[in-house]
């Protein structure tokens, strides 16, 4: 059954990275929800609101090349 998987796995290529990349953007976008939704000074400075800008980049990014990169 394993050998199956394998083969058919390389056949068409781990997708893995895209799925990991994928759920790691969907997760950081549920939790600026609840956080911009639940604190009214949600992002407390001028500081945080480029961290949560160069997260939310990198994520999306690594998350566009890995489905490039992944695609047949």
């Amino acid at each position: 059954m394993l050998h199956l998987i394998a083969a058919a796995t390389a056949e068409h290529g781990s997708k893995t990275a895209y799925y990991v990349a994928a759920g790691a953007l969907a997760c950081w976008a549920v939790l600026l929800g609840v956080f911009g939704i639940t604190r009214e000074t949600f992002p407390p400075s001028a500081g945080v609101a480029r961290v949560v800008m160069l997260v939310s980049g990198l994520l999306m990014a690594a998350t566009m090349a890995s489905a490039v990169i992944v695609s047949s």
